[in-house]
């Protein structure tokens, strides 16, 4: 039973184990830092309305999510949303989180082409994620390698989100440490402390796009293979 191939583990096992470390990494990257208060004291809804300003992005507004680590930034509503840990906390760790998906912002009000890309790519790498598993495990199910072949090739749009992905991630994190730092926000003590939790976090965007990236080789492996067979 393919079910059980082997082979997979070798594709799947090396970037599932540098996904483990990184969620490891980022929980005890954050809990260290979010103990950590600043030394202005501003929480992360101050941090927030301060570097909105700075970047002439007045216009987009700060809700509260619920949840631990669920902050993010949402391109079609201007909108962005900081768990309840972060929204009123007055730790380091809030200070690169607030940054961050800030960064992100500015990256939609200056068309970013990277993230202009990752949206156009949502719906696609959704749908590729489900429907090319259902696919690739149809197609080898009842041998038909043409299925296989679709899996793979609907399966390919998630993989390309994951990539565009990581550019995205790595240069809203590059404006988030340039603006703490041109705002007066951080000592350089935090801000080694922000840096080192925008890093651990930009450790499983890595991990992510292996991942995908592993599970494609493995399936054009398996579809290569059973066309052979045949």
């Amino acid at each position: 039973m393919f079910f059980f191939d082997p082979l997979y583990f070798l594709f799947a096992l090396p970037p599932l184990a540098l996904m483990i470390y990184a969620q490891i990494k980022v929980r005890s990257t954050y809990t260290r830092f979010s103990k950590v208060q600043n030394l202005r004291g501003v929480t992360g809804i101050q941090v927030a309305r301060t570097l909105l300003a700075a970047q002439g992005l007045s216009h987009v507004r700060i809700e509260q999510s619920q949840g631990m680590l669920t902050d993010h930034y949402d391109p079609r509503g201007k909108v962005l949303r900081f768990s309840p840990d972060v929204y009123n906390s007055a730790s380091v760790a809030a200070l690169g989180i607030v940054a961050h998906e800030i960064g992100h912002a500015l990256q939609d009000e200056k068309k970013y082409f990277p993230m202009t890309v990752r949206s156009t790519l949502v719906l696609p790498a959704n749908i590729g994620t489900y429907a090319g598993y259902v696919f690739f495990i149809l197609g080898m199910i009842i041998s038909i390698p043409q299925l296989v072949w679709v899996g793979v090739a609907l399966f390919s749009a998630a993989v390309l989100f994951s990539m565009v992905t990581l550019p995205v991630e790595l240069d809203a994190s590059h404006r988030a440490r340039k603006m703490l730092l041109s705002q007066g926000l951080v000592a350089q003590a935090e801000y080694n402390g922000a840096s080192a939790v925008l890093t651990a976090a930009a450790l499983t965007y890595v991990a992510s796009m292996l991942q995908a990236v592993a599970n494609l080789l493995y399936y054009v492996f398996a579809a290569v293979g059973m066309g052979r067979r045949d």
